[in-house]
């Protein structure tokens, strides 16, 4: 890829400060920062950016779209460990648990019916995506037909380890605390829920904007681009 990027040096300052971001939202709702992992979200970024960041000690790194991936995850080291953060189309499913320790993104029964007829060796961890805001542009299954699709996950013999949600794009942050929140209680709600096979240990929430508040509803996850690389160009 030629896209240019910001130095190695600013990627590295730039981790640095989300650590001790991470660490400080931890401090605040007593939570251990281990319990977090950051995943550098490498969307439209070119290998050497997604190398520096490594290279800074993020072994976690989210693509969106598995086209890009393949392009991408080949030329990188094969310690990282790649999750699938966007929307996953049926057609592409096959490519993506090749690639993929993670995705994030099964919302929908007929996701879940694709991906349970691909037979591999290691299959991913998934986790369930949750349009908790309701927003017609997020992808997403709905609040209230979420405990049906986590029914039909754990039926098709996936490995379900959480949720995922995207919030809305606000200014401050604390207009999306009840979204986390929200998340949250669903989570603890299927915990209580007879899910075969399900493993429920991560809530994947919270961006550069947000990551803060996420992690201090619960985030064990949360996905971060811009505070890290910069704006894309």
């Amino acid at each position: 890829m030629s896209l240019s990027y910001i130095s190695t040096d600013a990627i590295a300052q730039n981790v640095a400060h989300i650590k001790q971001r991470i660490d400080r939202a931890c401090e605040r709702s007593g939570r251990d920062p281990a319990d977090v992992t950051l995943i550098a979200v490498t969307k439209t970024q070119p290998v050497e950016a997604v190398r520096a960041a490594f290279q800074c000690g993020i072994s976690h790194m989210g693509e969106n779209r598995v086209q890009e991936a393949q392009a991408k995850i080949p030329l990188l080291p094969q310690q990282i460990h790649w999750h699938l953060i966007g929307s996953l189309q049926t057609n592409k499913v096959k490519p993506a648990l090749n690639m993929f320790t993670y995705i994030h993104s099964v919302d929908r029964p007929r996701l879940v019916e694709a991906l349970r007829k691909q037979k591999i060796d290691t299959p991913p961890e998934v986790l369930m995506q949750v349009n908790v805001a309701e927003e017609s542009s997020k992808h997403g299954v709905s609040m209230s037909d979420a405990v049906e699709l986590a029914r039909l996950i754990s039926a098709a013999g996936l490995r379900m380890v959480g949720l995922m949600t995207v919030a809305p794009y606000v200014t401050d942050p604390e207009e999306v605390r009840p979204v986390f929140r929200r998340l949250r209680e669903l989570f603890m709600r299927l915990q209580d829920i007879d899910l075969p096979g399900a493993q429920l240990r991560h809530l994947s929430m919270g961006m550069s904007g947000d990551f803060e508040v996420a992690i201090e509803e619960g985030a064990t996850m949360v996905r971060v681009g811009t505070a890290i690389f910069g704006e894309r160009k």
